[in-house]
């Protein structure tokens, strides 16, 4: 994948979701995150992997028991992303060969998932680790280590965590809120696109 941009689609449909995935991919972001508090999830998740799966990854979020792995990567689920660090969640996500990337905010959690064997970390919630923690955090956790920030993640300051060490963002309600319609959300889309690649060019 060319950018490490989640668009968390929290609350779609199975209906909107492959016309939301195709504007995704459309404008740039090849990664798509269904919460499975959304309606029929699963359902989701397996229109979207059929449709784009080819030339994206889809997997799924708010996974917090080892059978929600199994039903995610039964639907064509490619990556979990979880609210926390459940080491259990984490191998069994391994062990389904999808990628785990869970929900983390300490030292202490971070390391532990690291060592459960997470292939990123979903700093959640960002803003209250802000950017000054996360430059401390970044001093002391692996130089390899792939860190997502999500929740109180915009546009306006993807610049500011990039330089404090972030990987890469999970994006939700700036992107995709029910109701929003297709056109809309390609043009946040695009828009976030447009200032991660300003950001980061060199």
């Amino acid at each position: 994948m060319s950018r490490p941009l989640i668009a968390i689609l929290r609350g779609i449909t199975p209906k909107d979701a492959v016309p939301v995935a195709n504007a995704l991919v459309e404008a740039g972001i090849e990664r798509m995150e269904i919460p499975l508090n959304s309606p029929e999830p699963y359902d989701s998740i397996s229109a979207v992997a059929d449709s784009v799966g080819h030339c994206a990854l889809v997997g799924a979020g708010t996974v917090t028991t080892i059978e929600e792995v199994t039903a995610v990567r039964r639907a064509g689920g490619q990556f979990i992303v979880s609210p926390n660090a459940d080491t259990r969640v984490i191998r069994a996500t391994r062990d389904a060969d999808m990628q785990s990337i869970p929900g983390v905010l300490t030292p202490t959690e971070c390391f532990a998932a690291l060592a459960a064997g997470a292939d990123g970390l979903k700093l959640f919630p960002s803003f209250v680790l802000g950017v000054d923690g996360l430059k401390a955090l970044r001093a002391v956790l692996p130089p390899n280590t792939e860190l997502f920030m999500v929740g109180g993640v915009g546009h306006e300051n993807i610049s500011d965590w990039l330089q404090a060490g972030a990987d890469g963002f999970g994006f939700g309600t700036s992107i995709y809120t029910p109701g929003f319609t297709v056109d809309e959300l390609r043009r946040r889309a695009a828009k976030i696109v447009q200032m991660y690649d300003r950001a980061t060019i060199t």
